[in-house]
């Protein structure tokens, strides 16, 4: 770091450097107060400018209780989201478009209850809720731009009454706080297609084809029973994927 520069300035480049680098990406956690503390010797206020220095050079946001979070500065704004992930699927769709800077928005086009249930298939296994299920189709926004086309169904045998539980929160924490359930698995497959602009099945609103990508999924609970499956439709212009390996051990 540059002796030249005050202190809280010399952490700010420090932190910069690692997000150019890569190291800190779009929606990570920028180091708390506490641990710029630890890591560079200083005290509470030099920790406190060096975040708010981040802030107003336009490379962080801090989120309230939360802490100060990465903004999305990619010239075309992609977004990365990590598969086979139970922390980023619990932090829910809103929260990590906030951590990246852009304003989220849901929209509920449907609300039904499937007496008969739902079953789909993921890498060749079949898996079932069975009924009464909640399905829930949501378009979900970031900056006013659908990003998202997203139906869930929700088992109402797990979870009794969910279908008039407020959606402030995302459903996982719904499931872990309000119905005790311990989130063990997900399974999750993505796989692509091209919707036509005046496909009944293009809620994306565009003038051309348009290329996207279709995740299939099921989270489970201790018991082996299937809490929820998603069917979702991520716009292929804006999202990217990561993934996270799970090797089996033997």
């Amino acid at each position: 770091m540059n002796s030249t520069h005050p202190k809280y300035i010399e952490i700010c480049l420090d932190i910069i450097e690692n997000i150019e680098s890569g190291d800190l990406q779009p929606g990570d956690k920028i180091p708390s107060e506490n641990e710029l503390i630890k890591k560079y010797n200083i005290s509470n206020t030099t920790a406190r400018k060096s975040l708010h220095e981040i802030e107003l050079r336009g490379w962080a946001t801090r989120i309230k209780g939360k802490g100060t979070f990465v903004l999305n500065r990619t010239e075309d704004k992609h977004v990365t989201r990590t598969l086979g992930s139970i922390y980023t699927t619990r932090s829910g769709f809103e929260e990590n478009l906030r951590k990246e800077g852009f304003k989220p928005k849901s929209v509920i086009i449907e609300k039904t209850i499937l007496d008969a249930g739902i079953s789909t298939e993921i890498s060749g296994h079949h898996y079932i809720i069975e009924g009464p299920v909640v399905k829930i189709h949501r378009l979900r926004y970031a900056d006013d731009v659908l990003m998202k086309d997203e139906t869930r169904y929700i088992s109402l045998k797990l979870c009794p009454r969910i279908n008039i539980i407020e959606t402030k929160k995302p459903y996982f924490t719904i499931y872990e706080e309000v119905y005790s359930l311990k989130i063990t698995d997900m399974k999750q497959t993505l796989s692509t297609v091209i919707l036509g602009p005046k496909s009944s099945d293009n809620y994306f609103d565009t003038n051309s084809p348009l290329p996207v990508f279709i995740l299939d999924g099921a989270i489970f609970c201790s018991s082996g029973k299937v809490v929820e499956i998603e069917k979702s439709y991520y716009r292929g212009d804006r999202y990217k994927f990561s993934i996270i390996a799970k090797p089996e051990v033997y």
